[in-house]
């Protein structure tokens, strides 16, 4: 079976969403949908995966909402479930910045298409920034981005505020994240404290790697995505990023080839600074799945690497 995986956000004021929870939830495991949903005041957030049929009613259903109609969705498609299981929750935020009074339903900032961000980003007077969290980034970015160097999205207003009192600022800034929605909600905080030129990447880098041929394209490496899948290269297909199970750190092809990576147990991340208990705890883990896998039956956590991380792209 094919899964279809949709990436979707939607900022829209919603009335009640704690009472749209349950009923949303229904429909999600009677389709047989698994995946991640955030309701707010704000909007709508999250990535789902199941059959196109299943995906598709559950778009209908959040569409026939009061004042939702249209939703920003991102396809892409795997030969695997990617999610454990299906979740609704209901925040104050559907992104958390931390600054729920910032409102993405008025003043975000303009909308620039897959098809015209190279010639924006390739403006002098054009600063651009990845709105993701530094563990993203290292994984893919954009040829030039700045990296803001946060932990989570609740960090980036102080680093924006930082770049707003330098008496060199930017005339204008272009920001970007995997699905659009950190970016535009950026967009709406960096406005707010006087910055009058600002952009952002409409559907998100998901969108650039499934338009924008490999190329043309000023995109490096691959894109860290919030399930098994890991990280996406061009054209949406899987890319060669895993998960060390010690840290949840990204591992590439070239950190499983050092000294310091144990399937299963370490990375060059964490290797120094793993207890030894834990140490011996992932070993035994590793090797339930090594027993299973001889003897041809799938271990509850054995995902070949792609172990979801464990925050996710709300924060």
């Amino acid at each position: 079976m094919t899964y279809t995986v949709a990436a979707l956000y939607h900022f829209a004021r919603i009335e009640e969403p704690s009472g749209k929870k349950d009923p949303l939830l229904t429909l999600c495991r009677t389709e047989g949908v698994l995946g991640t949903l955030i309701l707010a005041e704000e909007g709508i957030n999250g990535t789902v995966s199941g059959s196109a049929e299943a995906i598709e009613a559950v778009l209908d259903h959040l569409r026939n909402w009061s004042g939702v109609g249209d939703i920003e969705v991102k396809y892409s498609y795997s030969e695997k479930q990617n999610f454990n299981r299906m979740k609704v929750k209901v925040k104050d935020e559907i992104v958390t910045m931390g600054k729920p009074y910032i409102d993405s339903n008025d003043n975000a900032g303009t909308y620039v298409d897959a098809s015209d961000w190279n010639d924006l980003i390739a403006r002098d007077d054009v600063l651009l920034i990845d709105t993701r969290n530094s563990f993203e980034y290292g994984v893919g970015r954009f040829k030039g981005a700045i990296d803001p160097v946060t932990e989570s999205f609740r960090q980036f207003p102080d680093w924006a505020d930082l770049l707003a009192s330098d008496p060199n600022k930017p005339s204008a800034v272009a920001m970007y994240c995997t699905g659009g929605i950190r970016c535009e909600k950026a967009t709406v905080y960096m406005k707010e404290i006087g910055f009058n030129e600002v952009y952002h990447l409409r559907g998100g880098i998901l969108k650039y790697l499934e338009d924008i041929p490999e190329e043309e394209s000023l995109w490096e490496d691959e894109c860290f995505v919030f399930d098994h899948r890991v990280a996406l290269k061009h054209g949406l297909v899987e890319g060669e990023y895993m998960l060390c199970y010690g840290c949840q750190n990204p591992i590439s092809p070239a950190d499983r080839e050092s000294l310091m990576y144990e399937e299963g147990v370490s990375c060059p991340h964490c290797d120094d600074l793993l207890a030894n208990s834990d140490r011996e705890r992932f070993r035994e883990r590793q090797r339930q799945i090594a027993l299973s896998r001889e003897r041809g039956e799938q271990h509850l956590k054995d995902n070949a690497g792609k172990r979801p991380y464990t925050r996710s792209a709300t924060e």
